[in-house]
């Protein structure tokens, strides 16, 4: 059946090889980008099943405009990838306030944007598969890109929630977490201070030497993902996903091991959950006709 998609960032990398993936195939698909010139060539090649619109995920009136249009343009949304966003090279010593809040606002806030005015469509259909574009720095974490790091945990963070409050609806959730990748992906970076410079040479050195996966090949399971009955709540994309993913939850499960009778006697005597604000809500909800 012909799936009706809405992407984010689809002006180049994974977005505009998703997009374009779709449309070969016959699917039908809304293609954002900040600057309209950057995705309205595909109008050009695809005809009526693309539709090109200008999209600032940082823009909560816009996202919903856009939101709207591409939902009353095709009929229905089947598909929403969330995969627009920036990055910030930089210690956590070294980051303004404005930086930090820039890449929040365009990687977390503004999926949180889209989510949002994507759901009340999705419940009324009462179907819809939600991609959230994540990362390997997901899973764990390096020098210099704690920042991007820390957006894509909160992104893991809010899929997780989000996959458990809509399933009932017959909505689906599943995270993206892509290693290295040449899609030229780029962003700010911060003045870097002299302390840091060696350790910054060698975090360099070790980027400018990793083997980076072709994105084009990611194409095949964006799709299988889509038409998968069943879509896992995660999906690593390159081979280094899984022997990091190993390697860092075999550390952690050793060092809770480890730690086990101190986190036990952390508990103390245990009760029953009696917080005035749980009770109050559940007051509420029996009182909601």
């Amino acid at each position: 059946m012909r799936k009706t998609w809405f992407i984010t960032g689809a002006s180049r990398g994974f977005g505009r090889i998703w997009a374009q993936a779709a449309l070969r195939r016959g699917d039908q698909v809304t293609a954002t980008a900040r600057n309209l010139a950057d995705v309205a060539e595909l109008r050009k090649e695809f005809g009526e099943a693309a539709l090109p619109l200008a999209l600032d995920v940082t823009k909560d009136q816009q996202v919903r405009q856009a939101v709207q249009q591409a939902f009353t343009h095709f009929g229905r949304l089947d598909i929403l990838v969330n995969n627009a966003g920036t990055n910030l090279f930089a210690a956590t010593e070294e980051a303004s306030d404005e930086q930090i809040r820039n890449i929040f606002d365009a990687n977390y806030l503004g999926m949180v944007r889209v989510i949002r005015a994507a759901l009340p469509l999705l419940r009324r259909q009462g179907s819809g598969h939600i991609l959230g574009v994540s990362s390997g720095l997901g899973i764990t974490s390096l020098p210099f890109v704690g920042f991007y790091s820390a957006t894509k945990w909160a992104v893991e963070s809010l899929h997780e929630a989000l996959a458990q409050e809509v399933k009932s609806f017959g909505i689906k959730v599943t995270l993206i977490e892509p290693g290295a990748y040449a899609t030229g992906f780029s962003g700010q970076i911060a003045d870097g201070l002299e302390p840091y410079d060696e350790l910054r040479r060698q975090f360099l050195t070790l980027l400018a030497n990793r083997e980076q996966g072709d994105p084009n090949a990611t194409a095949e399971a964006i799709l299988k993902l889509v038409d998968a009955n069943e879509p896992p709540l995660r999906l690593g994309l390159g081979n280094s996903i899984l022997p990091r993913a190993r390697a860092v939850y075999a550390d952690r499960l050793a060092t809770w091991e480890a730690w086990e009778e101190v986190m036990n006697a952390a508990m103390g005597e245990s009760t029953r959950n009696t917080e005035p604000w749980i009770q109050q809500m559940i007051q509420t909800l029996a009182n909601r006709p």
